[in-house]
């Protein structure tokens, strides 16, 4: 890659976030009465819905922490960032159980709980790089403490007070928690939290080595059976996430940078880049499919060509990561394709931040920019990483 093209990618992440995205989110998305977030705004940042999604409670105070970890002292981000963790202090967790709430309303009432303990995830990685900016001692204790709850759930799901999703006649499970768990413990051990992170890491990457990446078929599985075996017979069993599989090989791939350039990991997560690619790329209009089968027949999901914003904010991340760690150029040329499209259909022009879902053919389908799925995370974290990265590639 020229280092002029580098240095272009350089000031579009370094723009487009602290220009575009950000600011997006600082006029629209803070709740002056009652603290944290609103996530839920139209195309021009009009509040569409006050509940608050938990989830974002909990990125977007990771996210402005991070920020101000990364880029040098700014109080007002780190100001918000501690008020995020109060308001999930304050209103996330539910006294009967210890557990957190996944939607609550603009003052904090609760509304829904998941089965799924992921509030608890973006909870710790915010307490987490509160704790990095502070040194205050109680923010590495919540994180610990949340990474423990999720850690007991996900090895027992048992523990949840509501009915499993899923009678017990099919057991089965998703890539996404030990994919998450990697990313957790990696900001944890980043923030200097106390903990064993790496043997944390290392547990997560052998059950998604072990279960979910099959060699014989060259695909990294979203959902397996208990034991890791393929449940083909069924759309669930079949259908693969290529943008999950995409973040879950830009940790590992992280990872293996952070061991000095790991050979075993950079093989691992290039490989799974790769299959998914492979299968995920869309070779008629480009971007990235959001859920294709295993085996070439159809999936159940609707919505299965459409392309969402945070596959592409993945695997722009990911290709740009396997061409630092490697040098090959083919990661460049993919990296190019990808960023590219993603530019030219996703950020609007208009109003600013990004469109979250488009047609297969990268027209419009619904402007929204907030919901309590998409908001100030995946593409922000995008631009601040790979300015990152382009900074260590021009040195």
């Amino acid at each position: 890659m020229k280092k002029s093209r580098i240095e272009t990618l350089r000031n579009i992440y370094r723009d487009s976030l602290l220009e575009d995205n950000l600011p997006f989110w600082l006029r629209h998305g803070l709740d002056y009465e009652h603290g944290g977030f609103f996530n839920a705004v139209d195309r021009d940042g009009t509040l569409l819905d006050s509940d608050k999604s938990v989830w974002f409670q909990g990125r977007f105070s990771w996210l402005l922490a991070a920020t101000h970890n990364a880029l040098g002292p700014n109080e007002e981000w780190l100001r918000l960032a501690k008020d995020g963790v109060t308001f999930i202090d304050d209103h996330c967790f539910d006294p009967g159980d210890g557990l957190m709430w996944f939607q609550v309303t603009a003052n904090g009432k609760p509304i829904r709980k998941r089965r799924y303990r992921f509030s608890e995830a973006f909870a710790c990685i915010a307490n987490a790089a509160v704790f990095q900016a502070t040194g205050d001692s109680s923010y590495a204790e919540k994180a610990v403490k949340l990474f423990d709850t999720f850690e007991q759930h996900a090895k027992d799901p048992g523990l949840s007070p509501f009915p499993a999703k899923f009678a017990g006649t099919r057991p089965s499970k998703g890539i996404g928690v030990p994919m998450i768990a990697i990313n957790m413990a990696q900001i944890c051990r980043e923030a200097r939290v106390p903990g064993d992170w790496d043997s944390k890491v290392d547990a997560c990457i052998e059950e998604i080595v072990s279960d979910f990446v099959h060699d014989d078929i060259e695909s990294v599985m979203e959902t397996v059976a208990v034991d890791g075996s393929r449940i083909d017979d069924h759309f669930d069993g079949r259908t693969l996430n290529p943008g999950h599989a995409i973040e879950a090989a830009w940790f590992i791939m992280l990872e293996a940078k952070v061991r000095g350039n790991d050979p075993a990991l950079i093989g691992l997560g290039t490989k799974m880049l790769d299959w998914m690619w492979k299968r995920g790329w869309d070779t008629e209009f480009g971007g990235m499919l959001y859920f294709v089968g295993v085996d070439g027949r159809p999936v159940q999901e609707y919505w299965h060509d459409m392309k969402f914003w945070w596959p592409h904010d993945e695997a722009i991340i990911a290709t740009l990561l396997a061409y630092q760690i490697t040098g090959d150029q083919r990661y460049a040329e993919m990296h190019e394709l990808v960023h590219d499209w993603t530019w030219k259909h996703f950020p609007d022009p208009e109003y600013g931040e990004w469109f979250g879902y488009l047609h297969r053919d990268g027209s419009v389908s619904n402007p929204v920019k907030g919901t309590l799925w998409k908001g100030p995370f995946h593409t922000p974290r995008m631009m601040l990483v790979c300015w990152q990265i382009c900074e260590e590639l021009l040195v």
